[in-house]
């Protein structure tokens, strides 16, 4: 098989499990949690290690910003081999109360993104795999963390999201939203992959606050911290599948 021509790879250059962050500089924070690791391939928004936590090999793969390069992802890394991706994100909060730094552990995603209807109909669900979900939110009990276990809303604008969005999703229940999950969830679904994911939050969009608006920096200090966390509950859950 020749290489992908995003994430120039092949069959057999990867490991069974991948963790998605979207940030490609998060993948060697991810990296600098496992015993050891190497640099595998780099292209545009793509940067992707081999690594291995506590005895077990595992790819990490960075997706970039929002659904069309997180659906390139997956199909390519479903096409050399990958068995289950989780992502592991950042998310802004869309109930009252869920606090910057809190985790989220996604039970599906609206598809409020072009992506995914370039597959299938909005009525097919954008769902993580059980097993997954279940490891996420058995790694963080294990770890004595509280997470918000619930559905999120994947959202292609980031600049768009009004307050009659907000408050629209607030009314639903939805926890919280970010730009990833649902094209992950639908891809790795219709490709046969496990998938899952967890997300820091990074601002509270009914309390007025959104990434960078309380900090110099992109992430506040309290979600840079909680983000080392949930790195930790994903290579836990990921040691598990």
């Amino acid at each position: 098989m020749a290489k992908q021509p995003h994430l120039l790879v092949e069959s057999g250059d990867l490991e069974d499990v991948a963790l998605l962050p979207g940030d490609p500089g998060r993948v060697d924070r991810i990296a600098g949690h496992c015993d050891s690791s190497e640099v595998v391939a780099e292209n545009r928004e793509y940067k992707i290690v081999n690594a291995e936590y506590e005895g077990t090999p595992l790819t990490i793969c960075s997706t970039g910003i929002g659904s069309p390069s997180a659906a390139i992802a997956i199909e390519e890394l479903a096409a050399v081999g990958v068995d289950a991706v989780l992502r592991v994100g950042t998310t802004g909060a869309l109930q009252s109360g869920i606090e910057i730094g809190d985790m989220v552990v996604a039970t599906g995603a609206a598809k409020d993104e072009g992506t995914t209807g370039r597959y299938e109909s909005d009525t097919y669900p954008a769902v993580p795999d059980y097993e997954v979900l279940s490891g996420l939110v058995d790694a963080a009990e294990a770890n004595d963390e509280d997470v918000h276990v619930g559905p999120v809303a994947t959202d292609d604008a980031f600049y768009a999201e009004t307050d009659e969005y907000v408050e629209a999703w607030d009314e639903a229940g939805v926890l919280a939203v970010e730009m990833e999950a649902a094209a992950i969830f639908t891809l790795a679904r219709r490709k046969g992959l496990r998938s899952g994911a967890i997300c820091t939050v990074d601002g509270n969009l009914v309390e007025g606050t959104q990434k960078g608006e309380t900090d110099a920096d992109e992430l506040p200090e309290k979600a840079k911290n909680n983000v080392e966390r949930a790195i930790d509950i994903a290579l836990d859950a990921a040691a598990s599948l």
